[in-house]
Parts: C-alpha cells; sequence; structure tokens
C-alpha cells in the first residue's frame, strides 16, 4: 500500500527547525514535520515556585495548545470554553516530561522555563514535533542564562542531553515512520517515541487502535522510532550550528 505522500516506510517528512523565529522568548522556533507546523517558545523566568524555593534547583514545564483552524474544521478555544480538555493536559505534561530528561535542574539554578507549544497546521504527529522543537527552543533559552551569568553551572552541564520524538504506526499491516493525519486516522496501531540523542528511551506511549499487535510488531515499531529520532537528533544538531 502505497503513502499517501510517496514516501517509503522508513522515511521521515520533510522537517524544518526555525530558530528565532519570534522577537520575544528567550527561545523560540518553527519546526515543520511536512505539513504539520508547532511554534515552540521557551520564556525565562527568575526565580521557581513556591514549593522549589530554597532548594538550589529549578523547573520546567511545558503548555500544548492548538489554534481553532490548525485542523480542516475549525475548534472552539479551551479558553472560552472554561476549561482545558484532557488531550491538552495530556500532551502537555507528556512535553514537560520529556524536555525535563534533558536538562540538570541543579545546574539551571533556581531560574524556571515555560515551553509554550502551539500548533499552527496540524497533519498528524503534532506533539512529536513539539518536542523535537521545543528542545531546539529550550537550547537557546539555556544559552541566554549562561550569557546572563545565571546558570548555577556550565551550559552543558544543564543541557547535557537532547530529545525528539517521533510516531510510528501499522497501516495494512505495514510499520510506517511518522504519520500524516491520513494514516494516523486508519492506523491499526500508533506509537509516539521519545529518544535522546545517544538512542536511549524516554518514553514510548502505543495503542492498538483497531486490535492487538504482537511483541515483533512493537520491536518492528520501536526500531523505526529509534532510527527516526536518531535522524532528527541529527537535524537539531544542524540548527542549533546554525
Amino acid at each position: 500500500m502505497a503513502r499517501p505522500d510517496g514516501r517509503t516506510p522508513d522515511q521521515l517528512r520533510p522537517v524544518s527547525i526555525t530558530r528565532q523565529w519570534s522577537m520575544h522568548p528567550e527561545g523560540s522556533v518553527l519546526v515543520e514535520f511536512g505539513n504539520t507546523r508547532v511554534l515552540c517558545t521557551a520564556s525565562v523566568t527568575e526565580g521557581v515556585p513556591r514549593w522549589r524555593k530554597g532548594s538550589g534547583l529549578g523547573w520546567l514545564t511545558a503548555e500544548y495548545a492548538m489554534l481553532p483552524r490548525a485542523t480542516t474544521t475549525r475548534s472552539d478555544r479551551e479558553s472560552v470554553k472554561g476549561k482545558i480538555g484532557g488531550r491538552t493536559h495530556e500532551i502537555s505534561r507528556l512535553i514537560g516530561r520529556s524536555l525535563r530528561a534533558c536538562i540538570d535542574l541543579k545546574a539551571l539554578g533556581e531560574n524556571s522555563i515555560v515551553l509554550d507549544c502551539d500548533v499552527l497546521q496540524a497533519d498528524g504527529g503534532t506533539r512529536t514535533a513539539a518536542i523535537t522543537g521545543a528542545y531546539v527552543a529550550l537550547h537557546d533559552a539555556v544559552q541566554w542564562l549562561a550569557t546572563q551569568r545565571k546558570l548555577a553551572g556550565k551550559p552543558a552541564d544543564a543541557l547535557h542531553r537532547s530529545v525528539s520524538a517521533v510516531s510510528v504506526g501499522i497501516i495494512g499491516g505495514q510499520p510506517r515512520l511518522d504519520l500524516c493525519y491520513e494514516e494516523d486516522v486508519v492506523a491499526d496501531v500508533d506509537m509516539n517515541v521519545v529518544c535522546t540523542g545517544a538512542g536511549d528511551f524516554v518514553e514510548v506511549q502505543g495503542t492498538g487502535e483497531q486490535g492487538v499487535f504482537a511483541r515483533a510488531e512493537l520491536d518492528a515499531l520501536v526500531d523505526l522510532a529509534a532510527a527516526g529520532c536518531a535522524e532528527l537528533a541529527t537535524l537539531q544538531q544542524k540548527a542549533i550550528a546554525g
């Protein structure tokens, strides 16, 4: 079965990482996975939440949102609804967990960083694109702290590894990397994988959407995702190197 965009099963969509996309945040990145576009900003504030004061540790958290017309039909803003949806909470927590895996909060010092990931256009893989772009925005925010002499440690200690994420799935019995929306909605198995630049796993989220899957299929998907994350890590480093 051919993929909608003609890619091979193990091929990423075209990926673009544009740094300094917004003038105000300490770090900002527009990340594009094919037609999915997410704006990731990293905002630094001096100090930490009250429950962490005096600990010598910093804090990092994330928020995720989707513009009303990021999808084919308009969705109401959650702020207008008066509550944040469960899916939004889940993705925000995933992004926060993923990025905390790459930062040393002691070396960060008592500073806080908030990563805002706003989906401008959605075509599948918004959460994985958000994690991949947010890492680069976080890198720039840590470098900004270093130039302001506000880190408790060296920049390389504060941000001691990279993280990226990608989706994988099984469609018609075929494992595929980096699903677009057209593939995502018909996938028999859908999985999101977060890896470090060294190839270790931060998080694996997978479910049999249309049934169950075998251990061999799980292994194939994890291997496919790890290879995809390795490619993304290289692209992140190229973006950082300018």
